[in-house]
């Protein structure tokens, strides 16, 4: 009775850890102690396991407290509870509880623990675990070499990394992946020919690369500097040798490859390797669709949302709303991003920091400020640094300047640090409100309190702030002493308030000073043309005109859109394309005539204030 009491409680264990119903292990947890089974090791491990799995590791610690012998397994069974839910904290508390104690840690143990701390980019951490595998006589282990190089890989420590490789006596194919991964990672088109002698000196081993390794190599393939032709090579490896024939091998490298032929500007194909899916889910979709957005195929990444839905039945995650949220504004309107906002929250999906953060970010530019504002005080939102400087930034687009110092003074009472994000936001939010005096001390409380570093960003905000309140002398002196160099964006502030004081002399300095910054960006050529234009210099324009002819620069034309009657419209300047031109400008000569007339009644100093 007892034996085949014990074989049902597991057996229903399995069934609530298939279906992850936290009211049936519960239930089952129930069964256990009127049964006799409550020191049972098999169904303690099993509980702590299935409650992490839940999500609640406070529940694996109770079952794990009731327990008065401890075996390793348990102890790797708790201390992965913690791990699981990312309280590494917790975690190593308790490690160091088991070695305090009669218990030793062995290669899971010390495994476990290496993950741990380059998940959380623990060096410090992770060094102490990695002294305590050399001490208990672990190192040679090839499962806990491989964790600790993952470990100082993902800390960024690659000579450590590549060391502990060197030293090892037995290395298997993880191992050789956790370099390959550790070089794409950095995002260097460069080391393609490095990566690919590694990989030879991998088969020389007699190892041969798999689906992992395939899928860390098409990372290398996102650089400019790498050409397509090395991303369709690993394509036709994974083909030849049938890799990601399983099912979660497939979807991923699916992933891996759409991904790297929607940055090379061929979604087409992405398409197609999508299409040849055998194991579709909702991550491949998700990979399509945002290949879609990144090549700017707005209606087709939406049709490919409706499809998902409703043709192979997933629903989207936060991932994939995250993906499609910039079509709110590609279409000129935040009906959009209502719609998926009420979809979040139906599914529950709102309280994800990014997607929020993303929300936030939506409303707050196309003016919804009362409904940003909900998002952000809903106290099951999990703000971050993000949220906040996106709040402030916003308050401050739309000149609201007293409320962004409000909220950036309550973000500081609430322990939270600035950054260079949140003070460009803050002092942005002051000059646009006049509030120079308030964006002074907040600048110099950033420097000298908070040891803020002035970037070139938050000098453009100072310089910017001063020059919008008439302040020309001291933006041009603060430019002066600048501990830094200026660059395109200080002078770009600069040419910004002497335009609009009509300080055109000084106007005409910071534009050249721009234009050798910045020699091949027509818009700094054009706007000094148009200075030396209204001061009547019509020889040194001619000459801007010719060395923007010589050098092959042309001028963007500017674009605006508006939805109508569902549909969205485009205008490009002097543009004739759209169906409605001849109409349109009718229209425009119209009012062209109706200002005319309107400006006749009006004295030369009304028209330079309307203008």
């Amino acid at each position: 009775m007892s034996s085949s009491g014990l074989k049902l409680l597991l057996n229903l264990l399995e069934f609530s850890h298939l279906h992850k119903s936290l009211n049936f292990i519960r239930q089952c947890h129930s069964r256990i102690y009127p049964l006799g089974f409550a020191q049972n090791p098999f169904l303690a491990t099993k509980l702590i396991s299935l409650y992490a799995l839940c999500g609640l590791p406070t529940e694996s610690q109770l079952v794990f407290g009731l327990l008065p012998d401890r075996s390793v397994f348990l102890w790797n069974a708790i201390i992965n509870a913690y791990v699981k839910n990312r309280a590494y904290g917790q975690s190593f508390a308790l490690f160091c509880e088991m070695c305090r104690g009669s218990v030793s840690p062995d290669d899971y143990t010390l495994a476990t623990m290496s993950k741990a701390y380059g998940e959380s980019r623990d060096l410090y951490a992770g060094k102490m675990i990695h002294g305590k595998t050399m001490r208990i006589g672990f190192v040679c282990c090839t499962v806990v070499a491989n964790s600790l190089m993952s470990m100082y890989s993902k800390c960024g420590e690659r000579k450590e990394c590549l060391k502990l490789f060197d030293e090892m006596p037995l290395r298997n194919v993880s191992s050789w992946n956790i370099i390959i991964a550790g070089h794409a990672d950095q995002g260097k088109g460069s080391l393609v020919q490095e990566m690919s002698r590694v990989v030879k000196d991998m088969e020389n081993e007699g190892l041969k690369p798999d689906a992992f390794t395939v899928s860390s190599l098409l990372g290398l393939c996102y650089d400019a500097h790498c050409s397509l032709d090395y991303g369709r090579e690993l394509h036709g490896y994974l083909l030849r040798n049938e890799l990601g024939s399983g099912l979660a091998s497939d979807a991923h490298l699916g992933c891996c490859l759409i991904d790297m032929y929607s940055r090379s500007n061929r979604v087409d194909i992405g398409r197609r390797v999508f299409d040849e899916m055998k194991n579709r889910n909702v991550h491949s979709w998700t990979a399509l669709i945002n290949g879609y957005m990144l090549n700017g195929k707005v209606e087709e990444a939406l049709c490919l949302l409706r499809h998902m839905q409703v043709g192979d039945g997933l629903e989207p995650n936060s991932v994939s709303l995250l993906s499609v949220l910039p079509a709110g504004r590609s279409l000129a309107g935040s009906s959009f991003g209502r719609q998926i906002h009420g979809y979040a929250i139906r599914k529950q999906l709102n309280y994800d920091v990014s997607l929020g953060n993303a929300l936030l970010d939506m409303y707050l530019k196309c003016g919804s400020l009362s409904y940003a504002r909900r998002i952000f005080d809903d106290v099951s939102f999990p703000r971050d640094a993000i949220s906040w400087s996106s709040m402030i930034s916003g308050y401050g687009l739309h000149g609201k300047g007293e409320e962004a110092i409000s909220l950036y003074y309550k973000m500081l009472r609430q322990g939270s640090k600035p950054d260079m994000i949140t003070i460009v936001g803050i002092l942005s939010a002051c000059g646009r409100s006049g509030l120079v005096n308030e964006g002074l001390h907040l600048y110099y409380a950033a420097v000298y309190e908070y040891g803020l570093e002035p970037t070139v960003e938050i000098c453009a905000c100072v310089v910017d702030m001063l020059g919008r309140s008439g302040q020309l002398d001291e933006a041009l002196d603060f430019v002066k002493k600048m501990p830094i160099e200026p660059s395109p964006s200080v002078w770009g502030a600069l040419v910004s308030a002497y335009t609009m004081h009509g300080n055109s002399e000084m106007q005409d300095l910071a534009y050249r000073s721009l234009a050798h910054l910045e020699p091949e960006n027509p818009s700094n050529y054009i706007s000094l043309s148009n200075v030396l234009s209204s001061s009547m210099r019509w020889h040194e324009v001619a000459a801007i005109r010719t060395m923007m002819k010589e050098r092959g620069l042309q001028k963007t034309p500017g674009c605006s859109w508006i939805s109508l009657n569902n549909g969205t419209h485009s205008f490009y300047a002097a543009d004739k394309v759209h169906p409605s031109t001849e109409p349109i400008y009718e229209m425009l000569q119209g009012l062209i005539l109706v200002m005319r007339e309107a400006s006749d009644s009006l004295s030369i100093d009304d028209v330079m204030c309307v203008h």
